[in-house]
Protein backbone atom coordinates (compact mmCIF):
# COMPACT_ATOMS: atom_id res chain seq x y z
CA UNK A 1 0.00 0.00 0.00
CA UNK A 2 2.81 2.33 0.79
CA UNK A 3 4.46 1.73 -2.60
CA UNK A 4 1.16 2.16 -4.37
CA UNK A 5 0.42 5.33 -2.49
CA UNK A 6 3.89 6.70 -3.16
CA UNK A 7 3.62 5.89 -6.87
CA UNK A 8 0.23 7.57 -7.08
CA UNK A 9 1.38 10.58 -5.13
CA UNK A 10 4.35 10.91 -7.49
CA UNK A 11 2.01 11.12 -10.48
CA UNK A 12 -0.29 13.51 -8.63
CA UNK A 13 2.63 15.82 -8.04
CA UNK A 14 4.05 15.52 -11.63
CA UNK A 15 1.05 15.10 -13.93
CA UNK A 16 2.90 16.59 -16.89
CA UNK A 17 5.37 13.68 -16.90
CA UNK A 18 2.61 11.29 -17.87
CA UNK A 19 2.09 13.29 -21.04
CA UNK A 20 5.80 13.80 -21.76
CA UNK A 21 6.91 10.15 -21.56
CA UNK A 22 4.93 8.93 -24.64
CA UNK A 23 6.11 11.93 -26.62
CA UNK A 24 9.68 11.32 -25.55
CA UNK A 25 9.50 7.62 -26.45
CA UNK A 26 7.92 8.46 -29.81
CA UNK A 27 10.64 11.01 -30.60
CA UNK A 28 13.30 8.57 -29.47
CA UNK A 29 11.91 5.81 -31.69
CA UNK A 30 11.78 8.19 -34.63
CA UNK A 31 15.36 9.28 -34.06
CA UNK A 32 16.47 5.66 -33.65
CA UNK A 33 14.70 4.69 -36.86
CA UNK A 34 16.37 7.52 -38.78
CA UNK A 35 19.80 6.60 -37.42
CA UNK A 36 19.20 2.92 -38.20
CA UNK A 37 18.21 3.71 -41.79
CA UNK A 38 21.25 5.94 -42.25
CA UNK A 39 23.55 3.31 -40.73
CA UNK A 40 22.10 0.45 -42.75
CA UNK A 41 22.22 2.52 -45.93
CA UNK A 42 25.85 3.40 -45.30
CA UNK A 43 26.68 -0.24 -44.63
CA UNK A 44 24.87 -1.29 -47.80
CA UNK A 45 26.75 1.24 -49.92
CA UNK A 46 30.02 0.21 -48.30
CA UNK A 47 29.34 -3.45 -48.98
CA UNK A 48 28.21 -2.77 -52.52
CA UNK A 49 31.41 -0.89 -53.27
CA UNK A 50 33.48 -3.67 -51.69
CA UNK A 51 31.44 -6.70 -52.69
CA UNK A 52 34.40 -8.51 -54.13
CA UNK A 53 36.45 -8.20 -50.96
CA UNK A 54 34.00 -8.70 -48.14
CA UNK A 55 31.04 -10.79 -49.19
CA UNK A 56 30.53 -13.31 -51.92
CA UNK A 57 27.59 -12.97 -54.23
CA UNK A 58 24.68 -13.76 -51.95
CA UNK A 59 22.35 -13.82 -54.93
CA UNK A 60 24.16 -16.80 -56.46
CA UNK A 61 25.34 -18.77 -53.41
CA UNK A 62 22.13 -20.56 -52.67
CA UNK A 63 21.86 -23.97 -54.28
CA UNK A 64 18.99 -23.69 -56.79
CA UNK A 65 16.51 -26.46 -57.43
CA UNK A 66 14.61 -27.01 -60.70
CA UNK A 67 11.13 -25.56 -60.66
CA UNK A 68 8.22 -27.99 -60.50
CA UNK A 69 6.01 -27.18 -63.48
CA UNK A 70 2.23 -27.60 -63.41
CA UNK A 71 2.15 -29.19 -66.88
CA UNK A 72 4.14 -32.17 -68.14
CA UNK A 73 4.73 -33.38 -71.70
CA UNK A 74 6.78 -36.13 -73.34
CA UNK A 75 8.56 -35.59 -76.61
CA UNK A 76 6.67 -38.59 -77.97
CA UNK A 77 3.43 -36.63 -77.46
CA UNK A 78 4.55 -34.46 -80.39
CA UNK A 79 5.65 -37.24 -82.71
CA UNK A 80 9.21 -37.70 -81.48
CA UNK A 81 11.04 -40.97 -82.19
CA UNK A 82 14.20 -41.89 -80.35
CA UNK A 83 15.60 -44.25 -82.94
CA UNK A 84 18.74 -42.23 -83.76
CA UNK A 85 17.73 -41.66 -87.41
CA UNK A 86 14.38 -39.80 -87.35
CA UNK A 87 14.82 -36.02 -87.34
CA UNK A 88 12.93 -34.72 -84.30
CA UNK A 89 13.26 -30.97 -84.85
CA UNK A 90 9.53 -30.51 -85.42
CA UNK A 91 8.70 -32.55 -82.32
CA UNK A 92 10.91 -30.32 -80.18
CA UNK A 93 9.43 -27.19 -81.76
CA UNK A 94 5.86 -28.38 -81.15
CA UNK A 95 6.67 -29.25 -77.55
CA UNK A 96 8.23 -25.82 -76.91
CA UNK A 97 5.27 -24.09 -78.58
CA UNK A 98 2.82 -25.94 -76.31
CA UNK A 99 4.75 -24.81 -73.22
CA UNK A 100 4.96 -21.24 -74.50
CA UNK A 101 1.16 -21.03 -74.33
CA UNK A 102 1.29 -21.90 -70.63
CA UNK A 103 3.59 -19.10 -69.48
CA UNK A 104 0.92 -17.38 -67.39
CA UNK A 105 0.05 -20.71 -65.76
CA UNK A 106 3.59 -21.52 -64.64
CA UNK A 107 4.94 -23.10 -67.82
CA UNK A 108 5.65 -26.74 -68.44
CA UNK A 109 8.19 -29.53 -68.59
CA UNK A 110 9.24 -31.35 -71.75
CA UNK A 111 10.55 -34.83 -70.97
CA UNK A 112 13.03 -36.47 -73.32
CA UNK A 113 12.75 -40.24 -72.65
CA UNK A 114 15.55 -42.77 -73.03
CA UNK A 115 16.62 -43.09 -76.65
CA UNK A 116 18.59 -41.29 -79.34
CA UNK A 117 16.80 -38.13 -80.46
CA UNK A 118 18.35 -36.69 -83.60
CA UNK A 119 17.55 -33.02 -84.13
CA UNK A 120 18.56 -29.80 -85.81
CA UNK A 121 18.82 -26.63 -83.66
CA UNK A 122 15.71 -25.55 -81.78
CA UNK A 123 14.75 -22.72 -79.41
CA UNK A 124 13.57 -22.80 -75.82
CA UNK A 125 10.87 -20.65 -74.21
CA UNK A 126 10.41 -18.99 -70.81
CA UNK A 127 9.08 -20.90 -67.79
CA UNK A 128 10.22 -24.16 -69.30
CA UNK A 129 12.03 -27.26 -68.07
CA UNK A 130 13.85 -29.44 -70.59
CA UNK A 131 14.30 -32.76 -68.78
CA UNK A 132 16.65 -35.48 -70.09
CA UNK A 133 15.79 -38.85 -68.61
CA UNK A 134 18.41 -41.47 -67.83
CA UNK A 135 19.55 -42.93 -71.14
CA UNK A 136 18.23 -39.98 -73.14
CA UNK A 137 20.62 -38.61 -75.78
CA UNK A 138 19.85 -35.52 -77.84
CA UNK A 139 21.92 -35.94 -81.01
CA UNK A 140 22.91 -32.93 -83.13
CA UNK A 141 22.46 -33.38 -86.85
CA UNK A 142 25.89 -33.09 -88.49
CA UNK A 143 25.00 -31.51 -91.84
CA UNK A 144 25.48 -27.74 -91.49
CA UNK A 145 22.64 -27.01 -93.93
CA UNK A 146 20.26 -27.72 -91.02
CA UNK A 147 21.94 -25.12 -88.82
CA UNK A 148 20.44 -21.59 -89.19
CA UNK A 149 22.71 -18.58 -89.41
CA UNK A 150 22.69 -15.74 -86.89
CA UNK A 151 24.30 -12.28 -86.85
CA UNK A 152 27.64 -11.98 -85.05
CA UNK A 153 27.45 -11.16 -81.37
CA UNK A 154 27.24 -7.37 -80.96
CA UNK A 155 30.18 -7.33 -78.53
CA UNK A 156 32.34 -9.24 -81.02
CA UNK A 157 31.43 -7.70 -84.39
CA UNK A 158 32.79 -10.84 -85.99
CA UNK A 159 31.74 -14.46 -86.12
CA UNK A 160 34.73 -15.27 -83.85
CA UNK A 161 36.30 -17.64 -86.36
CA UNK A 162 35.19 -16.02 -89.59
CA UNK A 163 33.67 -12.64 -90.50
CA UNK A 164 29.93 -12.31 -90.99
CA UNK A 165 27.20 -14.56 -89.60
CA UNK A 166 27.66 -17.57 -87.35
CA UNK A 167 25.86 -20.86 -87.01
CA UNK A 168 23.16 -21.07 -84.35
CA UNK A 169 23.64 -23.26 -81.28
CA UNK A 170 21.96 -26.65 -81.11
CA UNK A 171 19.81 -25.59 -78.13
CA UNK A 172 19.18 -21.86 -78.18
CA UNK A 173 17.27 -19.20 -76.27
CA UNK A 174 16.94 -15.42 -76.29
CA UNK A 175 15.16 -13.04 -73.90
CA UNK A 176 14.11 -15.90 -71.66
CA UNK A 177 13.23 -16.02 -67.98
CA UNK A 178 13.01 -18.99 -65.63
CA UNK A 179 14.43 -21.93 -67.60
CA UNK A 180 15.70 -25.28 -66.35
CA UNK A 181 17.81 -27.70 -68.38
CA UNK A 182 18.19 -30.74 -66.19
CA UNK A 183 17.58 -34.46 -65.94
CA UNK A 184 18.84 -37.80 -64.69
CA UNK A 185 22.23 -37.29 -66.34
CA UNK A 186 20.90 -37.48 -69.88
CA UNK A 187 23.26 -36.38 -72.64
CA UNK A 188 23.42 -33.65 -75.26
CA UNK A 189 25.77 -34.92 -77.97
CA UNK A 190 26.99 -32.41 -80.55
CA UNK A 191 28.58 -35.06 -82.78
CA UNK A 192 31.29 -32.53 -83.41
CA UNK A 193 33.79 -34.71 -85.25
CA UNK A 194 32.53 -33.59 -88.67
CA UNK A 195 32.69 -29.94 -87.64
CA UNK A 196 36.23 -30.28 -86.27
CA UNK A 197 37.45 -31.88 -89.49
CA UNK A 198 35.86 -29.21 -91.66
CA UNK A 199 37.29 -26.49 -89.44
CA UNK A 200 40.80 -27.90 -89.80
CA UNK A 201 40.32 -28.19 -93.55
CA UNK A 202 39.06 -24.57 -93.64
CA UNK A 203 35.99 -25.47 -95.67
CA UNK A 204 33.42 -23.86 -93.35
CA UNK A 205 32.17 -20.45 -94.45
CA UNK A 206 30.92 -19.43 -91.00
CA UNK A 207 31.83 -19.78 -87.33
CA UNK A 208 30.72 -23.03 -85.74
CA UNK A 209 27.81 -22.93 -83.30
CA UNK A 210 27.90 -23.79 -79.58
CA UNK A 211 26.06 -26.75 -78.14
CA UNK A 212 23.98 -24.62 -75.76
CA UNK A 213 23.67 -20.84 -75.94
CA UNK A 214 21.34 -18.62 -73.89
CA UNK A 215 21.31 -14.87 -74.64
CA UNK A 216 19.85 -11.81 -72.86
CA UNK A 217 18.07 -13.99 -70.30
CA UNK A 218 17.76 -14.40 -66.53
CA UNK A 219 17.11 -17.10 -63.95
CA UNK A 220 18.66 -19.95 -65.92
CA UNK A 221 19.48 -23.25 -64.19
CA UNK A 222 21.51 -26.04 -65.84
CA UNK A 223 22.10 -29.19 -63.81
CA UNK A 224 22.54 -32.98 -63.81
CA UNK A 225 23.28 -33.48 -67.50
CA UNK A 226 26.25 -34.44 -69.69
CA UNK A 227 27.41 -32.51 -72.74
CA UNK A 228 29.85 -34.08 -75.16
CA UNK A 229 31.57 -33.43 -78.50
CA UNK A 230 30.29 -29.93 -79.12
CA UNK A 231 31.05 -28.45 -82.56
CA UNK A 232 32.39 -25.33 -80.78
CA UNK A 233 31.98 -23.98 -77.22
CA UNK A 234 29.75 -26.15 -75.04
CA UNK A 235 27.77 -23.79 -72.77
CA UNK A 236 27.73 -20.10 -73.68
CA UNK A 237 25.57 -17.77 -71.55
CA UNK A 238 25.66 -14.34 -73.19
CA UNK A 239 24.62 -11.14 -71.39
CA UNK A 240 22.58 -13.10 -68.82
CA UNK A 241 21.84 -12.64 -65.14
CA UNK A 242 21.28 -15.13 -62.33
CA UNK A 243 22.63 -18.33 -63.85
CA UNK A 244 23.59 -21.54 -62.09
CA UNK A 245 25.41 -24.51 -63.61
CA UNK A 246 25.56 -27.42 -61.20
CA UNK A 247 26.64 -31.05 -61.40
CA UNK A 248 27.34 -30.97 -65.13
CA UNK A 249 29.82 -33.19 -66.99
CA UNK A 250 31.39 -31.80 -70.16
CA UNK A 251 33.53 -34.01 -72.40
CA UNK A 252 35.46 -33.65 -75.65
CA UNK A 253 38.70 -35.20 -76.94
CA UNK A 254 41.76 -33.54 -75.40
CA UNK A 255 43.30 -33.20 -78.87
CA UNK A 256 41.72 -32.66 -82.26
CA UNK A 257 38.59 -30.95 -80.89
CA UNK A 258 39.40 -27.25 -81.43
CA UNK A 259 37.67 -24.54 -79.39
CA UNK A 260 35.50 -26.93 -77.43
CA UNK A 261 35.52 -24.73 -74.32
CA UNK A 262 33.46 -26.14 -71.47
CA UNK A 263 31.63 -23.12 -70.03
CA UNK A 264 32.11 -19.55 -71.29
CA UNK A 265 30.28 -16.89 -69.24
CA UNK A 266 30.20 -13.85 -71.53
CA UNK A 267 29.11 -10.42 -70.21
CA UNK A 268 27.19 -12.24 -67.46
CA UNK A 269 26.24 -11.12 -63.96
CA UNK A 270 25.52 -13.19 -60.84
CA UNK A 271 26.57 -16.66 -61.83
CA UNK A 272 27.64 -19.80 -60.01
CA UNK A 273 29.41 -22.80 -61.56
CA UNK A 274 29.85 -25.68 -59.14
CA UNK A 275 30.32 -29.43 -58.74
CA UNK A 276 31.26 -30.03 -62.38
CA UNK A 277 33.71 -32.29 -64.21
CA UNK A 278 35.15 -30.82 -67.41
CA UNK A 279 37.61 -32.48 -69.80
CA UNK A 280 37.75 -30.73 -73.18
CA UNK A 281 39.92 -29.69 -76.12
CA UNK A 282 40.30 -26.05 -75.04
CA UNK A 283 39.62 -23.99 -71.90
CA UNK A 284 37.59 -25.73 -69.24
CA UNK A 285 36.06 -22.38 -68.32
CA UNK A 286 36.73 -19.08 -70.09
CA UNK A 287 35.15 -15.91 -68.67
CA UNK A 288 34.69 -13.27 -71.37
CA UNK A 289 33.09 -9.87 -72.03
CA UNK A 290 33.48 -8.86 -75.66
CA UNK A 291 36.26 -8.33 -78.17
CA UNK A 292 38.28 -5.14 -78.72
CA UNK A 293 36.37 -2.06 -79.94
CA UNK A 294 33.10 -4.03 -80.19
CA UNK A 295 33.29 -5.16 -76.57
CA UNK A 296 34.25 -1.66 -75.42
CA UNK A 297 31.24 -0.18 -77.24
CA UNK A 298 28.86 -2.86 -75.93
CA UNK A 299 30.12 -2.17 -72.44
CA UNK A 300 28.64 -5.11 -70.54
CA UNK A 301 31.05 -6.64 -68.01
CA UNK A 302 31.16 -10.09 -66.51
CA UNK A 303 30.84 -9.69 -62.75
CA UNK A 304 29.94 -11.58 -59.57
CA UNK A 305 30.95 -15.05 -60.77
CA UNK A 306 31.63 -17.89 -58.36
CA UNK A 307 33.42 -21.05 -59.57
CA UNK A 308 33.84 -23.85 -57.02
CA UNK A 309 34.24 -27.59 -56.52
CA UNK A 310 35.44 -28.46 -60.03
CA UNK A 311 37.74 -31.04 -61.56
CA UNK A 312 39.12 -29.82 -64.89
CA UNK A 313 41.41 -31.17 -67.60
CA UNK A 314 42.72 -29.25 -70.62
CA UNK A 315 45.77 -30.40 -72.56
CA UNK A 316 45.51 -27.60 -75.14
CA UNK A 317 44.68 -24.46 -73.18
CA UNK A 318 43.88 -23.94 -69.47
CA UNK A 319 41.69 -25.26 -66.72
CA UNK A 320 40.14 -21.87 -65.99
CA UNK A 321 40.80 -18.78 -68.12
CA UNK A 322 39.81 -15.14 -67.98
CA UNK A 323 39.85 -13.56 -71.43
CA UNK A 324 41.19 -13.09 -73.89
CA UNK A 325 37.98 -11.34 -74.98
CA UNK A 326 37.46 -9.10 -71.94
CA UNK A 327 36.93 -5.63 -73.38
CA UNK A 328 33.73 -4.99 -71.43
CA UNK A 329 35.54 -5.67 -68.16
CA UNK A 330 35.68 -8.62 -65.75
CA UNK A 331 35.48 -8.23 -61.97
CA UNK A 332 34.44 -9.90 -58.72
CA UNK A 333 35.37 -13.45 -59.68
CA UNK A 334 36.11 -16.11 -57.08
CA UNK A 335 37.57 -19.52 -57.96
CA UNK A 336 37.78 -22.00 -55.09
CA UNK A 337 38.22 -25.72 -54.44
CA UNK A 338 39.35 -26.57 -57.97
CA UNK A 339 41.60 -29.40 -59.16
CA UNK A 340 43.33 -29.06 -62.53
CA UNK A 341 45.06 -32.26 -63.63
CA UNK A 342 46.99 -33.52 -66.65
CA UNK A 343 46.74 -30.12 -68.33
CA UNK A 344 48.82 -27.61 -70.23
CA UNK A 345 47.95 -24.71 -67.90
CA UNK A 346 46.09 -24.32 -64.65
CA UNK A 347 44.77 -20.77 -64.11
CA UNK A 348 45.25 -18.32 -66.98
CA UNK A 349 44.47 -14.65 -67.53
CA UNK A 350 45.03 -13.46 -71.09
CA UNK A 351 44.65 -10.06 -72.72
CA UNK A 352 46.44 -7.70 -75.11
CA UNK A 353 46.80 -4.09 -76.22
CA UNK A 354 43.61 -3.06 -77.98
CA UNK A 355 41.33 -4.90 -75.58
CA UNK A 356 40.71 -2.02 -73.19
CA UNK A 357 38.50 -2.92 -70.24
CA UNK A 358 39.77 -4.29 -66.95
CA UNK A 359 40.35 -7.48 -64.97
CA UNK A 360 40.19 -6.79 -61.25
CA UNK A 361 39.20 -8.22 -57.88
CA UNK A 362 39.89 -11.85 -58.78
CA UNK A 363 40.51 -14.45 -56.06
CA UNK A 364 41.82 -17.99 -56.47
CA UNK A 365 41.70 -20.05 -53.29
CA UNK A 366 42.36 -23.71 -52.54
CA UNK A 367 43.51 -24.68 -56.03
CA UNK A 368 45.42 -27.91 -56.71
CA UNK A 369 47.58 -28.66 -59.74
CA UNK A 370 48.47 -32.24 -60.65
CA UNK A 371 50.79 -32.78 -63.64
CA UNK A 372 50.33 -29.30 -65.14
CA UNK A 373 52.87 -27.70 -67.45
CA UNK A 374 52.38 -24.11 -66.21
CA UNK A 375 50.36 -23.49 -63.07
CA UNK A 376 49.48 -19.77 -63.03
CA UNK A 377 49.74 -17.65 -66.18
CA UNK A 378 48.99 -13.98 -66.82
CA UNK A 379 49.69 -13.05 -70.42
CA UNK A 380 49.30 -9.50 -71.77
CA UNK A 381 50.32 -9.98 -75.41
CA UNK A 382 47.60 -12.36 -76.62
CA UNK A 383 47.36 -10.52 -79.93
CA UNK A 384 44.32 -11.94 -81.66
CA UNK A 385 41.93 -9.29 -83.03
CA UNK A 386 38.60 -9.23 -84.83
CA UNK A 387 39.87 -6.74 -87.42
CA UNK A 388 42.23 -3.79 -87.80
CA UNK A 389 39.77 -1.26 -86.35
CA UNK A 390 40.85 -1.68 -82.75
CA UNK A 391 42.56 1.10 -80.80
CA UNK A 392 46.24 0.25 -80.35
CA UNK A 393 46.31 2.40 -77.22
CA UNK A 394 43.34 0.75 -75.52
CA UNK A 395 45.36 -0.89 -72.76
CA UNK A 396 43.49 -3.11 -70.29
CA UNK A 397 43.91 -2.56 -66.55
CA UNK A 398 44.83 -5.59 -64.43
CA UNK A 399 44.98 -5.58 -60.65
CA UNK A 400 43.82 -6.81 -57.26
CA UNK A 401 44.35 -10.50 -58.01
CA UNK A 402 44.94 -12.94 -55.13
CA UNK A 403 46.28 -16.49 -55.08
CA UNK A 404 45.67 -18.19 -51.73
CA UNK A 405 46.18 -21.85 -50.92
CA UNK A 406 47.79 -22.95 -54.19
CA UNK A 407 49.21 -26.48 -54.01
CA UNK A 408 50.15 -29.33 -56.27
CA UNK A 409 52.79 -31.58 -57.78
CA UNK A 410 54.39 -32.30 -61.11
CA UNK A 411 54.34 -28.67 -62.29
CA UNK A 412 56.96 -27.49 -64.75
CA UNK A 413 56.62 -23.70 -64.25
CA UNK A 414 54.44 -22.82 -61.23
CA UNK A 415 54.02 -19.09 -62.00
CA UNK A 416 54.48 -16.96 -65.12
CA UNK A 417 53.36 -13.32 -64.78
CA UNK A 418 54.01 -11.54 -68.05
CA UNK A 419 53.10 -7.88 -67.64
CA UNK A 420 54.47 -5.12 -69.83
CA UNK A 421 55.32 -1.44 -69.67
CA UNK A 422 51.88 -0.63 -71.15
CA UNK A 423 49.97 -3.29 -69.19
CA UNK A 424 51.62 -3.67 -65.78
CA UNK A 425 50.22 -6.12 -63.24
CA UNK A 426 49.29 -4.37 -59.99
CA UNK A 427 48.31 -5.47 -56.48
CA UNK A 428 48.92 -9.20 -56.80
CA UNK A 429 48.97 -11.30 -53.63
CA UNK A 430 50.42 -14.77 -53.02
CA UNK A 431 49.83 -16.61 -49.77
CA UNK A 432 50.03 -20.24 -48.64
CA UNK A 433 51.57 -21.66 -51.81
CA UNK A 434 53.48 -24.93 -52.13
CA UNK A 435 53.83 -26.45 -55.59
CA UNK A 436 56.11 -29.38 -56.31
CA UNK A 437 58.06 -28.84 -59.51
CA UNK A 438 59.49 -31.18 -62.12
CA UNK A 439 62.24 -28.74 -63.17
CA UNK A 440 64.93 -27.47 -60.85
CA UNK A 441 65.97 -24.43 -62.84
CA UNK A 442 66.31 -21.14 -61.02
CA UNK A 443 63.61 -19.04 -62.67
CA UNK A 444 60.50 -21.13 -62.24
CA UNK A 445 58.59 -18.24 -60.65
CA UNK A 446 58.73 -15.83 -63.56
CA UNK A 447 57.76 -12.14 -63.57
CA UNK A 448 57.79 -9.05 -65.74
CA UNK A 449 56.33 -5.65 -64.77
CA UNK A 450 54.63 -6.99 -61.65
CA UNK A 451 53.81 -5.22 -58.40
CA UNK A 452 52.45 -7.09 -55.42
CA UNK A 453 53.28 -8.98 -52.28
CA UNK A 454 54.01 -12.39 -50.85
CA UNK A 455 52.65 -13.09 -47.36
CA UNK A 456 54.63 -15.66 -45.40
CA UNK A 457 56.82 -18.34 -46.92
CA UNK A 458 55.86 -19.88 -50.23
CA UNK A 459 57.39 -22.48 -52.53
CA UNK A 460 58.89 -22.02 -55.01
CA UNK A 461 60.65 -18.82 -53.98
CA UNK A 462 58.95 -15.78 -55.54
CA UNK A 463 60.50 -13.50 -58.11
CA UNK A 464 62.28 -10.33 -56.97
CA UNK A 465 59.47 -8.08 -58.24
CA UNK A 466 57.26 -8.80 -55.21
CA UNK A 467 57.39 -7.30 -51.72
CA UNK A 468 57.83 -9.80 -48.88
CA UNK A 469 55.64 -9.78 -45.75
CA UNK A 470 55.59 -12.07 -42.74
CA UNK A 471 52.53 -14.05 -41.62
CA UNK A 472 51.37 -11.07 -39.57
CA UNK A 473 51.39 -9.04 -42.81
CA UNK A 474 54.27 -6.87 -41.67
CA UNK A 475 56.67 -5.72 -44.37
CA UNK A 476 59.96 -7.63 -44.33
CA UNK A 477 61.56 -6.61 -47.61
CA UNK A 478 60.56 -4.17 -50.31
CA UNK A 479 61.11 -5.13 -53.95
CA UNK A 480 64.06 -3.39 -55.55
CA UNK A 481 62.34 -3.20 -58.95
CA UNK A 482 58.91 -4.15 -60.23
CA UNK A 483 60.04 -4.13 -63.87
CA UNK A 484 62.53 -6.97 -63.61
CA UNK A 485 61.93 -9.47 -66.41
CA UNK A 486 62.88 -13.13 -66.20
CA UNK A 487 60.24 -14.65 -68.49
CA UNK A 488 61.60 -17.78 -70.12
CA UNK A 489 59.39 -19.54 -72.66
CA UNK A 490 62.03 -22.17 -73.37
CA UNK A 491 60.77 -24.29 -70.47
Amino acid sequence: MVETFTFGRFYNQRPELKRLIPAFISSYRTLFAILWIIGFGSLFMWQRDNVDRFWIFKTVQEHPFPVLRPFLFNLTDFGGKGDGTTLNTKAFERGVAAIAKLRKKGGGQLNVPAGYWLTAPFNLTSHMTLFLSEGAVILAVQDEKYWPLMPPLPSYGYGRERPGPRYCSLIHGQNLKDVDITGHNGTIDGQGQTWWTKHRQKVLNYTRGPLLQIMWSSDIRISNITLRDSPFWNIHPYDCKNISITNVTILAPLFGAPNTDGIDPDSCENMVIEDCYISVGDDGIAIKSGWDQYGIAYGQPSTNILVRNLVVQSMVSAGISIGSEMSGGISNVRVENVIVWNSRRGMRIKTAPGRGGYIRHITYENVTFDNVRVGIVIKTNYNEHADDGYDRKAFPILGNISFIGIHGQGVRVPVRLHGSDDIPLRNLTFRDMSVGTTYKKKHIFQCAFVQGRVIGTIFPAPCDNLDLYNEQEQLVKRSSSQNITDIDYDF
